[in-house]
């Protein structure tokens, strides 16, 4: 896939607490925080963030690191590839703001992401905020819903802490606090939270989501595929359940996924009831 330019997307700046960063922005409608996933925000997180406006949403999609429309396919040149990757690594490994070994830790950053998502609530309106995280950033959504604004967090292979030690893997990117936080809210106001993984997925390990099974009961709506499942056209082991992993196809379990996250904003952001979301087209053309 070939670099996006961005057309169909506005630009803006959100500042809190004296730190700016830039914003892009699609379609109308209760507001979905688009997390990227390591090495930014590429043409398939765009492509993610396009179908959530199609649904009626607002898709707000933070810079936190790499070039936003800037593609990572080796394709366009393994070595170019790779340094871009391994740019945005170096920075977030690097900054303050990311943690990614430390262990019952939220990351700094996720103090303004929530900032972001209560300005959009404001400026968009609707029953609250729904936000995505990936990868690197999986671990955002759930930190960020000890906001009651935030009503559908969603947890796409959530990756931090690195699991490079058997802790590590049966843990996730929040503290203690804030992970009691969002267990009340799940008990108390039904929150619920979905989480996507494929089951091979050195990453996210499956004593992750069995963590966040003990943590947080039947509001834990665990999603996880089978390897095969995976796009064998993507260079990378099967990891990106919502972008580079994708088949979009009716009928195969990555779209089921996708299907799955976007009937969740309809059913919590938009106040439709389940069958009309689950009758509701995945894409602007209904493909």
């Amino acid at each position: 896939m070939a670099d996006h330019d961005l057309s169909g997307f506005d630009r803006e700046h959100f500042t809190h607490d004296g730190v700016t960063r830039r914003i892009l922005r699609r379609g109308t409608g209760p507001a979905v925080i688009v997390l990227a996933e390591i090495p930014g925000i590429t043409p398939k997180v765009l492509a993610f963030a396009e179908r959530v406006a199609a649904i009626g949403c607002t898709a707000v999609l933070p810079v936190l690191f790499g070039v936003p429309g800037r593609d990572a396919d080796p394709a366009n040149g393994l070595l170019k590839s790779g340094r871009y990757v391994a740019a945005s690594m170096r920075k977030v490994c690097v900054s303050r703001e990311f943690t990614a070994l430390a262990i019952g830790k939220s990351s700094p950053v996720v103090t303004w992401l929530r900032a972001l998502a209560a300005d959009e609530h404001e400026r968009c309106g609707g029953p609250g905020v729904g936000a995505v995280g990936m990868c690197f950033t999986g671990g955002f959504a759930l930190a960020m819903a000890t906001d009651d604004r935030l009503v559908a967090p969603v947890l796409s292979q959530p990756s931090l802490p690195l699991p490079v030690t058997r802790s590590r893997a049966g843990r996730i990117d929040i503290s203690a606090e804030d992970l009691a936080v969002v267990r009340g809210r799940c008990e108390r106001d039904g929150l619920q939270v979905m989480g996507l993984r494929f089951r091979g997925d050195w990453f996210v390990p499956g004593d992750r989501f069995a963590f966040l099974r003990r943590e947080l009961g039947d509001a834990f709506l665990a999603v996880e595929l089978d390897d095969a499942a995976a796009n064998p056209a993507a260079a990378a082991p099967p990891h990106a359940v919502l972008t580079e992993h994708l088949i979009d196809e009716p009928g195969q379990p990555t779209r089921a996924a996708l299907d799955g996250v976007l009937d969740l904003f309809r059913t919590r952001l938009l106040g439709q009831s389940r069958d009309t979301a689950a009758d509701a087209p995945a894409t602007p053309g209904g493909a």
